[in-house]
């Protein structure tokens, strides 16, 4: 696949050398890390890239869009994936982006929670990408395991072009094609009933953020 270029990208110099620096996914999960974990204070948003540079600060999906960006640059493809809860249970939804080392798939998240992170590329398939996350995704309020399905990888270049990677506006049409695309469920049908909560261990490990609410630069 062939380098996004930074004509092609619409990025400034400055913003082209940001992300053009995060030359493998273990330098893009760090720079992801280090900002600050964006809790939508003024309402929802589904930035940009450009905006994520700008604003300093992102949620799951603005920085699975920024990796997507970030590999684009190195001439890998702009992968992301859905996981998907199961509804009714008050969760949510999380984006990842995929990318591959040795024929095997692993995956750059944006979280501000101790689990649900980075993942070395180890799997064979995005199937058993997904099904890593299952043990650890879980309802504090009562332990509930609910990962439920994960969505085909969408390809950002071949659906969207470049345009998103530097709109001022909110990219809801994204997280559009992204719920759209198809999703593939994980439990074999029947074994919801076998599932065991998570323990008070798993529970107290769960309460751990890496950024709080209160602080202003979220």
């Amino acid at each position: 696949m062939e380098r996004l270029t930074r004509l092609a990208s619409g990025l400034t110099k400055e913003e082209y050398a940001t992300l053009k620096a995060l030359s493998t996914p273990i330098k893009i999960q760090d720079y992801l890390d280090a900002i600050p974990f964006n809790f939508e204070k003024k309402g929802d948003t589904h930035m940009s890239p450009r905006r994520v540079l700008r604003e300093h600060k992102s949620h799951c999906i603005e920085g699975a869009m920024l990796a997507a960006t970030a590999l684009w640059l190195q001439g890998e493809p702009p992968l992301i994936m859905n996981l998907s809860a199961r509804m009714g249970r008050g969760d949510v939804d999380h984006v990842i982006t995929l990318y591959k080392r040795g024929g095997h798939y692993g995956a750059i998240s944006k979280t501000n929670h101790s689990v649900l992170r980075f993942r070395d590329p180890i799997y064979r398939t995005p199937r058993e990408l997904a099904l890593s996350y299952f043990n650890e995704w879980f309802m504090l309020s009562n332990g509930e395991k609910t990962l439920e399905c994960y969505s085909k990888p969408l390809d950002l270049q071949k659906r969207f072009g470049t345009d998103w990677i530097t709109k001022d506006t909110d990219l809801w049409e994204v997280a559009e094609a992204l719920s759209v695309t198809p999703h593939y469920y994980l439990m074999p049908e029947g074994n919801w009933r076998y599932v065991r909560k998570a323990d008070p261990m798993e529970l107290k490990a769960g309460t751990h953020t890496e950024w709080e609410k209160s602080d202003s630069r979220t």
